[in-house]
């Protein structure tokens, strides 16, 4: 069965991002322009990090970009601190959603979490071998929602970790700051990305 999406994109200091939506929630967020994003269909959404477009679709989809698309404009003005959006949790694996939905769930605004914890709290491991870390590390790599299930919050227990979205770590590191997670640094600048 083939699953009608609806998306859309809105511009952020961290870069362009995409999102995709079925009728039961949000299926995909990404950095950049989306091939099947088609060209705007809507006008900028209040209050706006940049401009925001949502593409026809089924109507629960379309209603739930719309949804998306403010909520992250929101996010990156600095007016909202957590996601009240459904997750479409059909393409992740069992083991994505294990520790993706335990992410979504209990780590928040501000806070950081390591690998190694991570898959402690999702039932992977007692903390020991790095091999739950490591798979912990390889979803985080993976996640289909970045910003919104909060990859960018969990990090190695010695620094920052890795990072695939955007134009990575310096990205993390940036919503990192944003959030008040790590202090910001001279340079900082909330409006403009590091690589950007």
């Amino acid at each position: 069965m083939v699953t009608s999406l609806a998306w859309g994109t809105v511009s952020t200091p961290v870069g362009e991002l995409s999102v995709a939506c079925s009728d039961a929630g949000v299926t995909r967020v990404s950095f950049g322009s989306s091939a099947e994003t088609p060209g705007p269909a809507a006008g900028p959404l209040e209050p706006s990090a940049g401009p925001a477009a949502a593409s026809a679709g089924p109507a629960g989809a379309a209603r739930l970009v719309t949804a998306a698309l403010d909520q992250l404009a929101c996010y990156f003005a600095g007016q909202r601190r957590s996601f009240d959006l459904p997750i479409d949790w059909s393409a992740a694996s069992r083991g994505q959603q294990q520790v993706l939905s335990v992410l979504f769930g209990t780590v928040g605004y501000g806070e950081t979490i390591t690998y190694g914890s991570l898959a402690v709290r999702a039932g992977l491991g007692d903390g020991g071998p790095d091999l739950p870390a490591r798979a912990v590390g390889t979803i985080m790599g993976s996640n289909p929602w970045p910003l919104i299930v909060p990859c960018h919050r969990v990090v190695a227990g010695n620094g920052l970790g890795g990072y695939s979205g955007g134009t990575g770590i310096e990205i993390k590191r940036w919503l990192l700051i944003f959030e008040g997670a790590l202090p910001a640094t001279l340079d900082w600048d909330p409006a403009r990305a590091y690589g950007i």
